[in-house]
């Protein structure tokens, strides 16, 4: 009975309606190309602060599931990922849309989209308790280990592991601005009486996931965007369905799977999804020419990923990929700590989100079917009326959390810094995750030392520490394992 107490909030027709637009105004995000399901997180954070958690974390989650989705539009009609999770579709989809079954090929991406979406949905509102209750053992050390876990994950936010190290790098020394942790003494200020408090959250993710993303698109909107491809039609066939079975199966284990692993992501799950389906295929020639079961498994696959990487966010406060990183500014905004401890003191807000991820990933599947005959003209809005658009809400956005002009300076600053690290090659969410976890670590480890005496064996001597320090070499070399699965995918010649 207190199971379903907890799920009433959720089924009022304001938190619904807000799940319904979120999920619709991420699908059309993600299939805008160049517009990501983190930049359309990041920017409309903000709009959440007056919410009911419920009803503002679940809208963000529809944002991130129908981002992800969205992605596969573009890539299926113009041959551009709308978001990098569907650069794999490209492969399959877009011969087919060339073949005049750009309807059939979207609908086998909504579909597969919505198994993968609904299979890690049962999986984290399952798994997800589990882990919160081994949490809940945690003391600083563990903390800090856990921390230091979640850093090191920074190696597999970008091809060039020294750059994504300098960027983790860049970030740890961002957020040591403000006021010391312990001591409250203000550290890298410059006398600026609006950084005491460090650099505010929100507005530092729309510069540097919306902000700059505008910047890098107004160095392209010379380039010709492409040629929308007509849809006709919608359902596969039921050939298409009984030869798909098996990517289905593999695209939403593989993407439950990476998704829980924390700085994987969706880009990596839809790319090893694509390569096993095709190479346990009985034509694997097929693949790359427009065959559905290679839709099946990158869209199944890149949506599994969204409800799992919420499960390590929400039972160990690590955020599983990048949308979830931003997500977790909106926990913040919503004065919620994401971690064991959340499950304890808000688990009508944990059984909510449980049941908005349904929710979300259900309407992802109306809205998709509904809009496959639209999903053209989508495509055909005018870039530069799209970047002056996003611009208007990044300024209202960063200015409307604290009414503070210093949080223009910071969006700013941080948009200028996030366009130039995409311009060569550094990883924006590597200073993300070093803005979230950095004074999570130095906090934990200070804390840790001053109640054992400066015993640093107690850093390294607990089962709990021992497996996230064991976990951080792993994930220090998974990097190396990931660049060796790569170059075993042959990508079919154009």
């Amino acid at each position: 009975m207190e199971f379903a107490s907890y799920l009433l909030p959720l089924f009022q027709l304001n938190v619904i309606g807000a799940i319904a637009l979120g999920t619709l105004g991420g699908l059309i995000v993600g299939a805008l190309p160049g517009l990501t399901a983190t930049m359309g997180v990041a920017l409309l954070i903000p709009l959440t602060f007056g919410m009911t958690p419920v009803m503002g974390l679940n809208m963000l989650i529809g944002i991130y599931i129908g981002g992800i989705y969205g992605g596969c539009v573009s890539a299926i009609l113009l041959r551009t990922p709308g978001t990098p999770a569907s650069a794999a579709t490209v492969l399959d989809g877009y011969p087919m849309a060339a073949r005049g079954e750009a309807g059939k090929a979207l609908g086998m991406a909504t579909i597969a989209s919505t198994i993968g979406g609904l299979f890690a949905a049962v999986v984290l509102a399952t798994l997800a308790p589990q882990l919160a209750g081994i949490a809940l053992k945690f003391g600083a050390p563990e903390y800090f280990a856990l921390a230091f876990f979640g850093l090191t994950i920074i190696a597999s936010l970008s091809g060039d592991i020294l750059k994504g190290v300098l960027s983790g790098m860049v970030g740890i020394l961002i957020a040591c601005v403000g006021a010391d942790p312990i001591s409250g003494v203000l550290r890298y200020t410059f006398g600026v009486s609006g950084f005491a408090s460090g650099f505010a959250f929100t507005p530092a993710l729309i510069g540097l996931f919306a902000l700059s993303e505008v910047f890098t698109q107004m160095e392209r909107l010379a380039l010709d965007p492409g040629r929308a491809m007509p849809v006709t039609g919608r359902w596969p066939s039921r050939q298409d369905m009984s030869e798909s079975k098996g990517g289905l199966i593999r695209g939403s284990l593989i993407g439950t799977i990476i998704g829980i692993i924390p700085g994987t992501g969706s880009g990596t799950a839809s790319w090893i999804a694509y390569n096993e389906t095709r190479r346990s295929s009985k034509q694997p020639h097929k693949f790359g020419t427009g065959y559905a079961p290679g839709i099946a498994a990158t869209e199944s696959a890149n949506n599994a990923v969204c409800a799992a990487a919420l499960i390590p966010l929400l039972a160990l406060g690590i955020p599983g990929d990048v949308v979830t990183a931003v997500l977790m500014g909106g926990l913040m905004i919503q004065g919620l700590a994401p971690g064991p401890m959340l499950f304890q003191t808000n688990p009508d807000v944990i059984v909510g989100i449980f049941g908005g991820t349904f929710l979300a990933t259900i309407f992802m599947f109306i809205f998709g079917m509904l809009l496959i005959p639209l999903f053209s003209r989508i495509l055909l809005i005018p870039r530069h009326i799209l970047a002056v658009s996003i611009v208007i809400f990044c300024f209202i956005g960063a200015f409307a959390i604290n009414l503070n002009a210093v949080d223009l300076y910071t969006m700013v600053g941080f948009g200028v810094l996030g366009w130039g690290m995409q311009k060569f090659g550094f990883s924006q969410p590597a200073v993300c995750i070093a803005l979230i976890l950095g004074p999570m670590m130095e906090s934990n480890l200070r804390r840790g030392l001053l109640q054992t005496g400066d015993d640093v064996l107690a850093f390294v001597s607990g089962p709990i520490t021992l497996l996230f320090l064991g976990l951080a070499v792993l994930s220090l070399v998974w990097p190396l394992i990931a660049a060796r699965i790569a170059r075993n995918v042959t990508l079919p010649s154009e």
